[in-house]
């Protein structure tokens, strides 16, 4: 627990007041704050929207709904006037953008709405964001700074670390992200599994794995979007989220700088590992923004495991 926040107060403590206690650097968390302010004005494009395609494709060919576009327009333009941020990168853009003037001490990556194929579902989706100090290209372990999440769920809650452990804030109906748990740890072994792409894709060694899963029991629990499978994770403390490296594509599916890199910072505060079957994904050396990469992260039992499949 936070130092100087009891059991009778705890409930109410909010991120901004968390942050200061925790010690966060000031620029770093009124950065944050910004951020998860954004999240609010998502949530609510996310109830107005009208489910339909914008009519165009995203820079990785997929299908992009106009919410994807509005979220990535707020994201920027409050970044842009924030004064803390120099370089934006996002999914939906082709390239890295200057926003700053040069002097700014931050770069962030974001995923302005994860999952945004699950919204005419009425599943959860979320936003994903990294926020870096040196140059993106690099690995995450020497740029890294901070990372969270948002979920647009039943609750909006988001989850954050800035290298002093993983945190999570509950939306209240005054509008306030308020604590609900703080310094999250995962258990040196979990019960559930979610493993995305399809069997017939796999490879042998990364299909020993699940089928050693499965007969070891681990519960099936995967809803196709990456923000509420790796809260699942962190929530229930434990267990592996899978998208590996398959046949046909071999660098896997999901992004190093937008999706992977900020979820294994998280991962790793709160006693996981995230690795790419190999190496960790946070040692990966970043050489083009569109970079993909297999992942295999959750609790540390089940990701050694499917290194020592993989390496077999």
């Amino acid at each position: 627990m936070v130092e100087g926040i009891n059991d009778h107060t705890r409930c109410i403590v909010d991120l901004r007041r968390h942050m200061w206690i925790g010690g966060i650097e000031e620029d770093l968390r009124r950065l944050i704050w910004q951020i998860a302010v954004v999240g609010k004005y998502i949530s609510a494009k996310i109830h107005e929207s009208n489910r339909k395609l914008a009519g165009f494709k995203n820079v990785y060919g997929e299908d992009q709904l106009a919410l994807d576009r509005i979220s990535d327009d707020i994201l920027i333009n409050m970044l842009r006037n924030s004064g803390f941020v120099r370089e934006y990168a996002s999914e939906e853009l082709e390239d890295i953008v200057t926003i700053g003037h040069g002097q700014e001490k931050y770069i962030v990556t974001a995923d302005p709405v994860d999952g945004s194929s699950l919204v005419d579902t009425n599943l959860a989706i979320g936003t994903i964001i990294g926020i870096h100090q040196n140059s993106l290209f690099d690995s995450g372990r020497n740029s890294m700074v901070a990372a969270l999440y948002i979920t647009y769920g039943p609750l909006i809650t988001m989850i954050y670390s800035a290298g002093k452990g993983v945190h999570e804030f509950v939306l209240d109906r005054e509008g306030e992200y308020v604590l609900s748990e703080e310094n999250i740890r995962l258990k040196e072994k979990g019960a559930i599994f979610s493993p995305g792409g399809l069997r017939k894709d796999w490879t042998d060694k990364h299909l020993k794995f699940i089928n050693k899963l499965e007969a070891d029991g681990y519960k099936l629990r995967y809803s196709g979007g990456l923000v509420p499978d790796i809260n699942q994770l962190i929530i229930k403390r434990g267990g592996v989220f899978t998208y590996p490296a398959l046949r046909k594509s071999p660098r896997g599916k999901l992004r190093l700088l937008f999706e992977l890199q900020p979820m294994a910072f998280i991962m790793e505060q709160a006693g996981g590992l995230a690795t790419d079957g190999k190496d960790d994904i946070l040692s990966l050396k970043v050489t083009s923004v569109n970079q993909r990469s297999p992942v295999y992260i959750g609790s540390a039992a089940e990701v050694t495991m499917a290194g020592q499949f993989l390496s077999q």
